[in-house]
Parts: C-alpha cells; structure tokens; sequence
C-alpha cells in the first residue's frame, strides 16, 4: 500500500506561482511512478503530468506545457509541482496519484490516490 498526502494548494492571482507537494508513505512506494490531476467542478479528472521513478521521463498535458514542472525526491518521498503563470482555467482540486510501473497519462491506471488540495487562480 502507498498513501498520499498533497499539499501547497491555495488562493492565487491570475499570473501567480503555486508548488503542490504530494508526501508517500508505505513501504511499496520504491518504484512508483507519480502523476498529478486536476478535476474542476462538473468536469471529470484530467491528467495534468506524470514522471518515473528515476525522473528521467516525465510527461505533461498541452494545456500546461512551458508553465507547470513536475519533479521528485525519492529521499523524501516526495513529488512536486511548480506551477507558473496560473491561470483561472487552472482552478481545480489538484490529485497525485501513483502506480507500480512506467508514467502513464490515464486516470485509471493509477492505484493509490491523495485526497487532493484545492488550487484557485483569481482573475
């Protein structure tokens, strides 16, 4: 089992900088990939980005690309994401998730889940 505890998220203005952290713990958590999504109201769950265990393959969704960086430490157990230049669109309950192989882009190849943290960009 791995759980997941995200932090980081809050009230920002248009253009503002958030950094999500999401802290693992469980003794399977070596090896996961991590990812991160976002769900706004009436909407369904997007994937925002992803990265490997190494760190060496990460992946980021269009809409996001050149503005959010998605990293880890492994010696912390923890994953991250800066974000820059937020935008209102961007408002949403933020989620890392995590699986037991290569990143993946899809909601539902993720086996654990964080509770996530409500991100607000204020126009």
């Amino acid at each position: 089992q791995v759980q997941l505890v995200e932090s980081g998220g809050g009230l920002v203005q248009d253009g503002g900088s958030l950094r999500l952290s999401c802290v693992a713990s469980g003794r399977t958590f070596s090896g996961t990939a991590m990812g991160w999504f976002r769900q706004a109201p009436g909407k369904e769950r997007e994937f925002v980005a992803a990265i490997s265990w190494s760190g060496s393959i990460t992946y980021s969704a269009d809409s996001v690309k050149g503005r959010f960086t998605i990293s880890r430490d492994n010696a912390k157990n923890t994953a991250y994401l800066q974000m820059n230049s937020l935008k209102p669109e961007d408002t949403a309950v933020y989620y890392c998730a995590a699986r037991h192989t290569v990143p993946s882009m899809r909601v539902d190849t993720y086996n654990y889940w964080g509770q996530g943290t409500q991100v607000t960009v204020s126009s």
